[in-house]
């Protein structure tokens, strides 16, 4: 892709929000370090990001200012980035008084040409900084002011500005506006769209496959069925194994089955159910079990592929290339530990892995999914754990427990859909907990399992807040999982956020 907007990551938790929101705009925008300036290309535009690091440090992150000088091509700094800039220029930044977080109020300075042009006036940004900037260099511009009168928005000239906020975060209003104000300054913007940048993968496919055989894991998830789809697409030829870990939801395996044959994709499905069970008889440490699941998940895998593999294809997405570590078609079921496996990483090393989604965030995968004529049960799923229902199991993973979690998921998914919230929700499901408690069945006492459901919204996971389902709804799900499901004698709900909680229980 030609002259892609490069987001320079210093760190901010942040820093992949900026990127995808210059997608949602029609933009393509790539990631690198302060290190990779120059390998940028030929940008329309560079965007500094924030991090958590201080401009005062011996060692702070830097920047190779001249080269940005030399670039010709407009500049924002964010948070960090502006305290950068503002030292470049000549200014200086001091520690501030105390650490602004959250809210504050965004006030353009009138008649100043910035990227304010538009907004509604006063306008609610979002802080997350601990210095601020306390002189200017000589030419520079104050865009914008808080409402105590501190300067927020900079331009040191016609190409370099600076805000001392996040525009990528949803609790800055009119965040999206700010960006294509500045966006609106570069010339030869790479437009970016699924639609067409599906024949530019297939040709890519095309060509490092170069006839060669493929070899995908698929388990029915969002990424590996797209990854399957887009091969399929590409006319490779491809051997697609999905192995059943007797892990999955109630009738997941002939769900898989059924839809690749719907789609006209060929798949072959292993049994591994009980050596998956066997392997987790009496082990309740949590990673422990992830990494039996991830061992045992490669063995199987390549016992049934063998040692003559020519190319295997993963499903890796653009955060997990961003955070350097690998995730795909067979990581999808083995999160954990999975990259350390020696097979896979000799592959990698020899060059045999192909990675045709990894410049792609999960959004754009599901409307990938979509182009290549997935249907919506598929790219619309929420997100599944690789090592299924065990992570939602703590403690022992025993067949008993799978099979309330798998009817308790079942009801709680299912009402979801019947009432319209399943895809408001970015993830839902039933977690067993692992003590029993005292109950009252018919006219006896019961001695039975607690059960906790999860419901959250989120982007890529990073962070999540629950759902507030309506009470009713929540009754009622209650109310059928006691009354369904053997061995639940109560119903808790869970509103925990991440942080400090994940999304997952284990």
């Amino acid at each position: 892709m030609e002259h892609p907007i490069a987001v320079i990551d210093y760190g901010s938790q942040y820093t992949q929000l900026i990127v995808r929101r210059i997608r949602e705009l029609g933009y393509f925008s790539r990631l690198y370090q302060p290190s990779e300036l120059d390998q940028t290309g030929d940008p329309a535009a560079v965007i500094l990001s924030g991090g958590p690091r201080s401009t005062l440090e011996d060692d702070a992150p830097d920047i190779d200012f001249d080269y940005l000088v030399k670039m010709g091509v407009p500049v924002l700094g964010v948070c960090y980035g502006m305290q950068l800039l503002n030292t470049k220029f000549g200014g200086t930044v001091a520690p501030g008084n105390t650490r602004e977080y959250g809210p504050a109020t965004l006030m353009p300075e009138n008649g100043v040409d910035g990227i304010f042009s538009d907004l509604e006036g006063h306008s609610q940004i979002w802080m997350s900084h601990s210095d601020t900037v306390s002189e200017l260099p000589d030419g520079c511009e104050v865009m914008g002011r808080n409402l105590d009168g501190v300067p927020v928005a900079l331009r040191w000239n016609d190409k370099f500005f600076g805000i001392q906020f996040h525009p990528e975060v949803s609790h800055t209003d009119e965040g999206t506006q700010i960006l294509q104000n500045f966006l609106n300054r570069a010339t030869d913007l790479p437009t970016f769209a699924i639609s067409s940048f599906k024949d530019k993968l297939v040709e890519r496919v095309r060509a490092e496959v170069n006839g060669r055989k493929v070899v995908c894991g698929v388990s029915g998830g969002v990424d590996s069925s797209v990854l399957a789809a887009l091969l399929h697409e590409a006319q490779i030829d491809t051997r697609n194994i999905f192995v059943d870990t007797g892990l999955s939801r109630k009738d997941e395996p002939a769900e898989v089955e059924s839809l690749f044959r719907e789609v006209g994709i060929e798949i072959e499905t292993i049994d591994a159910s009980k050596l998956f069970l066997d392997a987790l008889a009496g082990v309740s440490d949590p990673e422990e079990k992830r990494r039996i699941i991830g061992r045992l998940f490669v063995q199987v895998f390549f016992d049934a592929v063998g040692d003559d593999v020519e190319l295997l294809a993963q499903g890796t997405l653009y955060p997990d290339v961003i955070e350097s570590a690998t995730s795909g078609s067979i990581a999808s079921t083995i999160k954990t530990h999975h990259n350390r496996v020696d097979k896979i990483m000799e592959l990698k090393e020899a060059g045999r892995v192909i990675e045709p989604l990894d410049e792609l965030f999960k959004d754009e995968v599901r409307e990938l999914g979509r182009v290549l004529g997935l249907p919506e049960r598929v790219v619309g799923r929420h997100p599944f754990p690789g090592p299924g229902l065990a992570v939602r199991c703590p403690g022992e993973v025993t067949e008993e427990k799978l099979k309330i979690i798998r009817e308790a998921d079942d009801i709680f998914i299912g009402l979801l859909r019947d009432r319209q919230f399943y895809d408001s929700v970015w993830q839902a499901y039933a977690a067993l907990i692992p003590t029993k408690t005292v109950g009252v069945k018919g006219d006896e006492r019961s001695y039975e399992y607690a059960l906790s459901l999860r419901a959250v919204t989120s982007e890529d996971a990073m962070t999540a807040e629950w759902v507030h389902l309506p009470y009713e709804l929540l009754g009622e799900i209650s109310n059928r999982i006691l009354n369904e499901v053997p061995g639940v004698n109560r119903v808790l709900y869970d509103i925990s956020t991440k942080p400090p909680a994940s999304i997952e229980w284990e």
